[in-house]
């Protein structure tokens, strides 16, 4: 098998290229896009080349308040982009998204390190931080698009909501339907990649794997892993959410605050 082939910084400016045609094209098709496209090239090379060195020293010193203090990074930056994708400012969304996402990534890195990886050091930045940063990626998606749609759910349906508490209902039980609408509604993507995956498309991190030289079942076998901690962190992800955010639309004496 030939050797991994390595790119220099001649071939990134031809990758740079493919954005010139990205702006051109954007350009004769009037589109509006060309400083889009371009301040998007800037932010990607700058932000990667920063996470670059960034791992690079912490994979060379391999610490594990290195590795803590990376991921509480990700973490909370990532808790951020999902509290500014719910359109509604509610107290105290960020750190329930944060604690969300976190219990999640805990909970599944947990059981995969106890039971599958077994690592010899639990900090082995190789492992940890590829693993934690996909699933709070995907969890962030997933916390943005289950708020999202249950605090619209809520402020639409504001009646109903009273109705079934002058009937006697918590509010637990008053919104307990919208809370699996929202829920169902954030992990549709996940089951959908699921159902298709390996079929109509190449997952990006198999194909990450196999140019880095890696061999097709052993990146396979990665990608299995990953999916499933994925699907598990995305679900306890949105449970969390959903159970704390619906909690910020009641006062003390159960009422609906509008």
């Amino acid at each position: 098998m030939q050797e991994f082939i390595k790119l220099d910084l001649a071939d990134l400016a031809f990758a740079v290229g493919l954005m010139a045609i990205a702006i051109g094209l954007s350009a004769w098709e009037k589109l509006g896009l060309e400083l889009n496209w371009a301040i998007a090239t800037g932010r990607t090379i700058l932000q990667l080349l920063v996470l670059g060195y960034v791992l690079d020293f912490i994979f060379a010193v391999n610490n594990p308040w290195a590795v803590l203090v990376i991921l509480t990074i990700i973490l909370t930056i990532t808790a951020i982009v999902a509290r500014n994708r719910i359109s509604q400012k509610i107290p105290l969304v960020l750190p329930v998204v944060w604690g969300a996402i976190f219990i999640s990534t805990a909970f599944t890195l947990f059981y995969t390190y106890l039971l599958i990886l077994q690592p010899d050091r639990w900090f082995e930045a190789r492992y940890i931080i590829p693993l934690a940063g996909i699933i709070i990626g995907n969890g962030m998606n997933a916390a943005a698009i289950a708020g999202e749609r249950l605090v619209s759910t809520i402020n639409n349906s504001s009646g109903e909501i009273e109705t079934h508490l002058s009937l006697g209902a918590t509010p637990q039980q008053a919104i307990n339907q919208y809370r699996k609408e929202a829920i169902r509604a954030a992990l549709l993507p996940t089951i959908n990649q699921m159902m298709l995956i390996g079929m109509a498309t190449l997952p990006s991190i198999t194909a990450g794997q196999l140019l880095g030289g890696v061999n097709p079942l052993d990146a396979v076998s990665y990608e299995i892993l990953i999916v499933f901690m994925v699907a598990v962190a995305n679900l306890l992800t949105t449970i969390l959410v959903t159970k704390g955010l619906y909690r910020q639309f009641f006062n003390s004496a159960a009422q609906l605050i509008r």
